[in-house]
């Protein structure tokens, strides 16, 4: 699949996805891991746009989601890392629930009749 191909993230889950993204990877990711990481686990049916990220990223600090510091790259450059906060985790599971609340519903309208 190339790049053109590609689907946009579906709005108001961009979020869960970065959220589920750090759960997952028990760690800290810097922005581009993050987006890099979507990517690999869709099989790149989904690109994270830099200009969506980093807003998300952004709103998520505010609210508490997730905790971020500074740091150095392996290729010493200078990037900010991410990690899931416990209020994160919670808000995960809401926005999962809510998912597939909302994904179960559709599935059920595309059915045919």
């Amino acid at each position: 699949m190339t790049a053109t191909e590609r689907d946009p993230i579906p709005p108001g889950t961009l979020d869960m996805l970065v959220l589920r993204t750090l759960a997952a990877a028990g760690g800290e990711l810097h922005g581009f891991e993050i987006a890099d990481a979507i990517e690999r686990r869709s099989r790149d049916v989904l690109q994270v746009e830099e200009g969506s990220l980093y807003p998300a990223l952004q709103r998520m600090l505010v609210k508490g989601w997730i905790h971020g510091e500074w740091g150095r790259t392996a290729e010493n450059r200078r990037a900010r890392y991410y990690h899931l906060t416990a209020h994160g985790r919670q808000q995960l599971a809401r926005e999962v629930e809510a998912y597939k609340r909302v994904s179960s519903a559709i599935a059920r309208i595309l059915q045919p009749a």
